[in-house]
């Protein structure tokens, strides 16, 4: 497994096949599949195939990708944050998803500043973009408090989303 970065509370680093009962368990979590999406992620061997696809994939093609968050000096997953390149957007996309008993904690805009930072700093991004469900008023609040400006609708997988826009300096 590859470290990613710390912050203040958390430990960040990339997701492997170890961590596939945890993407089961988020990925099927109600707030998941109401804000985000049902990635029909069902056992044991759908998570790794997810894992491998997905964010293992991503890693290998792109250099960047969804990492697992952790608290910091232990093992305790909490959730996942990182950056998707999807074929139907322009830019990188910054992705975040928290099991619910770690959100209203500040791990998702802690996550969140510290892979903002990275796409900047580490992969050069001028522009990093974001979507969010229309009623997921806490994932749009997050996004605009670390800088991120509402530009419109996105279609994706279906659904219409917020799309959001981060430009560095």
């Amino acid at each position: 497994m590859r470290h990613v970065c710390e912050t203040e509370r958390l430990t960040i680093r990339q997701l492997d096949l170890s961590d596939a009962e945890f993407i089961l368990r988020l990925l099927n979590d109600e707030s998941f599949l109401r804000y985000i999406g049902d990635k029909k992620v069902r056992t044991w061997e759908d998570a790794i195939n997810h894992l491998t696809n997905g964010p293992m994939a991503s890693y290998k093609n792109h250099g960047f990708g969804l990492n697992l968050v952790q608290l910091k000096g232990e093992s305790t997953a909490i959730g996942m944050c990182g950056l998707l390149k999807r074929e139907e957007l322009d830019y990188p996309d910054l992705g975040y998803a928290f099991l619910p008993e770690f959100c209203g904690k500040g791990y998702a805009r802690e996550a969140a500043e510290a892979m903002l930072k990275q796409a900047v700093v580490k992969h050069g991004m001028q522009t990093v973009l974001a979507v969010t469900a229309p009623n997921n008023l806490r994932s749009m609040h997050l996004l605009e408090s670390i800088g991120f400006n509402l530009k419109g609708t996105q279609e994706l997988y279906g659904l219409e989303n917020n799309l959001f826009e981060y430009r560095s300096l």
